[in-house]
C-alpha cells in the first residue's frame, strides 16, 4: 500500500507583471500593459484554482507593478519580504514570486546572490496576460509551484520558470519580445523541465556560488551603490560615460563590442573614470560568450564580467561595492559568482 505524500507548502508572493495582468478582453495580448490592472496573489488563486491543487498555497501581497518600474529599492524590499515569509509562515518548502518579464532576470540574480534562506525560490512570469486567449500564465504558475515544492529543486539557487523550462537565475535572459520561448540560458542551457505529469526533471546543477552560500548580506540596507551601463556602438564617444561619472556612479559596466573592446573615445572616458576611482567592468553586448581578462584590461585596472550580460554584471557590481572597491577582489567575485 502506497502512503500519500503530504502536500508541499509554498508561499506565493506577488510583484505584478504580465502574469497578473487583467486585460480589456481575451484578444488584448499587448496593450493590457497600458490599460489593464494587476491582480494580487489571492485573486490569481481564484482565477486559477489548479494552482491550489499543486500545493498548500500561502498568498503574500507585496506590490503590483509593471516590471519596468522595479528597481534596486524594490529588490531590497522583496528580499525582506522573502525572509519575513520564511520566518512567519514556517515551515515552507518553497516560495514563488510572480514578476514581469522585462526585468525578471535582474531581480532573480539579485536574490540569487543575497538570500539567506534554504527554501527554494522560483520567479515566474508570462508572456501573455492572465486574461489573454491561450495565455501561458496559468500553467507557468502551476509549474512554478510544483518546482518550488520539489525536493529535486533544492540547493540550485534561485530559479526561473516559464514555458515548462527551469532556468538558473545567473544564466537566464529574456531573448524575445513576444514569443513564449523567450527565456533562454545562452552558452550553458536550462537546468531541466517541469513536465505535464507533475514531475520535476533536473539534468544539471549550477556550480557558481549562489544563495544562501554567498558573502553578500543586504539585510538592513536602505539602498545600493549606483552602477550604470554604457552601451558601445560604432563611433561611440565618451559622453554617456562622463555623464554617469558626473551623476555619481560608483561603477560603470561597459556593454562593450564583442569580444570585449570599446571605441578609442570610450576607452579614454573609461580610463578617466578609473582615475576618479570609479570601478569599470567589461561585459559584452553580444548576448553570449565570455569577456576574457586580457593583459591590457588588467593593466588599465578594469575588471571583466566573464559571461554575465551587462544587466547581470551591474547587479553583481552593485553588491561587490557593498563589500569592497578593490578591483582584484571585485574580479575574484566575478570569477566565483
Amino acid at each position: 500500500m502506497t502512503t500519500a505524500q503530504p502536500k508541499r507548502r509554498v508561499a506565493l508572493i506577488g510583484t505584478g507583471g504580465t502574469i497578473s495582468s487583467i486585460g480589456r478582453g481575451s484578444l488584448d495580448l499587448w496593450e493590457y500593459m497600458d490599460a489593464g490592472r494587476k491582480a494580487e496573489p489571492d485573486e490569481l488563486l481564484l482565477r486559477f484554482p489548479e494552482v491550489a491543487a499543486a500545493a498548500e498555497i500561502v498568498p503574500v501581497r507585496f506590490r503590483a507593478l509593471s516590471s519596468a518600474a522595479v528597481g534596486p529599492a524594490d529588490w531590497l524590499a522583496l528580499h525582506s519580504v522573502v525572509h519575513d515569509a520564511v520566518s512567519r509562515e514556517a515551515p515552507l518548502d518553497g516560495l514563488v514570486v510572480t514578476h514581469g518579464t522585462a526585468t525578471l532576470e535582474e531581480t532573480a540574480y539579485f536574490l540569487n546572490l543575497t538570500l539567506k534562506v534554504d527554501a527554494t525560490v522560483v520567479l515566474v512570469g508570462s508572456q501573455r496576460p492572465a486574461t489573454g486567449l491561450s495565455s501561458d500564465a496559468a500553467l507557468n504558475l502551476v509549474n512554478a509551484v510544483r518546482v518550488a515544492g520539489a525536493p529535486e529543486a533544492r540547493g540550485l539557487g534561485v530559479l526561473v520558470l516559464l514555458n515548462d523550462e527551469i532556468q538558473a537565475a545567473r544564466e537566464v535572459t529574456k531573448t524575445s519580445t513576444l514569443r513564449l520561448e523567450t527565456f533562454r540560458s545562452p552558452d550553458v542551457g536550462m537546468l531541466g523541465y517541469a513536465d505535464p505529469d507533475g514531475r520535476v526533471a533536473i539534468y544539471r546543477r549550477p556550480v557558481r556560488r549562489h544563495a544562501p552560500g554567498t558573502e553578500f548580506d543586504v539585510r538592513g540596507r536602505a539602498d545600493l551603490p549606483r552602477v550604470d551601463i554604457a552601451a558601445s556602438y560604432a563611433g561611440a564617444d565618451g559622453t554617456a560615460i562622463s555623464a554617469f561619472v558626473a551623476a555619481g556612479a560608483r561603477a560603470i559596466v561597459s556593454a562593450s563590442l564583442a569580444p570585449g573592446v570599446t571605441t578609442p573615445a570610450e576607452t579614454e572616458a573609461l580610463l578617466e573614470a578609473r582615475r576618479r576611482g570609479v570601478l569599470v567592468v567589461f561585459s559584452s553586448r553580444a548576448g553570449s560568450g565570455r569577456v576574457l581578462p586580457r593583459t591590457v584590461l588588467r593593466e588599465q585596472g578594469f575588471a571583466v564580467a566573464d559571461n554575465l550580460n551587462p544587466q547581470k554584471a551591474r547587479v553583481l557590481a552593485m553588491l561587490a561595492l557593498t563589500r569592497t572597491d578593490d578591483v582584484r577582489e571585485v574580479q575574484r567575485m566575478f570569477d566565483e559568482y
